[in-house]
């Protein structure tokens, strides 16, 4: 796999509202802290535009050498109120001064609050519970609990089976990643259990067949009806596109879910909290989920995330039987409430909305410009990407998708290393506070790279 090039070079002066390179990219001073975190940290952790944060702040990234990024990557979707937020500071201050750090699941007002603001955005409210926890891994692995005991409290035994999609990403962990679609990242686990299926996932363009019948199709070949079924759980776009659900799709989906007691999962990790342009990406389809997985833009800083699922699902677990260490602990909760006073207060869903068809035309432009190396160019609210093929084909090209990231990153345009198939997708999510002035600069940065690269 192709990585980021970490030898200094000339890259020419940028300087202008939104963006500032003053120096050799990557700078020369940041090679021994990116060297140091080579030799203490694995391999994994590598892969990034080599860029040392000093600060991040509204829609840029600032290293201690002077140089300012427009970001593009909202530190991978978390951002989503932008950088560094005054008032989500003030509120982490507050709880630091009280003092309050710890809590367990012991109650403080603040937990409170924030789960009350969470269970008002479900869709019926009331009938909804909220469920805190660190990271969106731990947020699929509780859900994908929930609806296995649900399943075998209402059909024995049987009824123990996740279906998920093809190529889908639901964490890092054992469970998220069994119920995830690639193989290469279930290589590991050597034995996959029986009780995951995955169906193929409607995308419109490495599959192009959008009808409901793919997932009848893989019921019958696995020899399954819903009575062994227990929940059904799907990103609410996947990741590597973003490829959305046909609305038709994704309503006989919620249909069949209903009619065989099925809990639908609707995974919200990256998608959640205004970024396509609604509060959560399901909204879109019409749809209600039994069980919504956030994370990454709940706080825009801290972690944090949390299952909202319907109470009789929810409650299954006796008191003191479903915890996480840092449940509702209050300096995350802190962030979350500020972020979400933000997010609501200023419309930033709305305002994602606004920016989609503008986003959206722009790349239809650049893609206009590499017809034969641009495949698809997919896009709503504030999260969009690009796949970079071979000439002619729908093979990725995940060389030419590093190389355009990897211009922008000299020329002061931040994104993260390409995702998808074959690394082929260069993903745009900028936060949702992005102005149109600094969306049109990034979309010109953007065509220069991919001119430079593709021809």
């Amino acid at each position: 796999m192709a990585e980021y090039n970490h030898i200094p070079r000339d890259v020419g002066r940028v300087s202008t509202e939104f963006r500032r390179i003053g120096t050799k990219i990557p700078v020369p001073e940041s090679l021994a802290i990116l060297e140091a975190l080579a030799t203490r940290e694995p391999r994994s952790m590598l892969g990034q535009p080599p860029i040392v944060w000093d600060r991040a702040e509204g829609i840029q990234v600032y290293d201690a050498w002077g140089n300012m990024w427009l970001d593009w990557s909202s530190g991978v979707l978390i951002a989503n109120v932008g950088h560094g937020r005054k008032e989500i500071r003030d509120a982490l201050r507050e709880v630091l001064d009280r003092p309050l750090l710890a809590t367990y699941v012991f109650a403080h007002a603040q937990r409170a609050e924030l789960t009350g603001v969470l269970q008002a955005l479900a869709p019926k409210k009331a009938e909804y519970r909220v469920f805190l926890m660190s990271t969106g891994s731990e947020a699929t692995e509780n859900a994908i609990k929930l609806a296995r005991t649900y399943g075998v409290a209402k059909g024995g035994t049987r009824k123990h089976v996740i279906i998920g999609f093809d190529n889908a990403f639901h964490g890092r962990t054992l469970g998220a990643q069994l119920a995830g679609g690639s193989a290469a990242q279930k290589a590991w686990i050597v034995r996959t259990d029986v009780g995951f299926v995955q169906t193929p996932f409607p995308d419109g363009y490495r599959n192009p067949r959008l009808d409901f019948g793919q997932f009848s199709e893989t019921l019958r070949q696995h020899n399954l009806t819903g009575a062994e079924v227990a929940g059904v759980i799907a990103e609410s776009y996947q990741g590597g596109g973003p490829y959305f659900f046909p609305d038709q799709y994704a309503r006989e989906l919620e249909a069949w879910c209903r009619a065989n007691d099925v809990v639908l999962i609707m995974d919200e990790v990256q998608s959640g909290f205004g970024r396509t342009g609604k509060m959560f990406a399901y909204e879109h389809y019409g749809i209600q989920p039994d069980l919504i997985c956030c994370g990454k833009g709940i706080s825009s800083s801290l972690p944090i995330s949390a299952v909202i699922g319907r109470a009789d699902v929810m409650d299954l677990y006796a008191p003191g039987s479903m915890t996480s260490t840092h449940s509702g602990s209050p300096l995350p909760v802190a962030a979350a409430i500020a972020n979400l006073k933000i997010l609501q207060g200023e419309r930033l869903a709305e305002r994602a909305a606004a920016l989609d068809v503008p986003l959206r035309e722009g790349l239809r432009a650049i893609q206009a410009r590499h017809s034969d190396q641009i495949g698809a160019v997919l896009a709503r609210g504030l999260v969009a990407g690009m796949q970079i093929v071979k000439a002619g084909t729908k093979e990725p090209d995940g060389e030419a998708a590093l190389a355009i990231c990897e211009t922008c990153f000299q020329k002061g345009l931040l994104l993260f290393a390409p995702v998808g198939a074959g690394g082929g997708c260069v993903k745009i999510a900028p936060p949702l506070i992005t102005t149109r002035e600094a969306l049109d600069e990034g979309l010109a940065v953007l065509g220069e790279a991919c001119g430079g690269v593709l021809g």
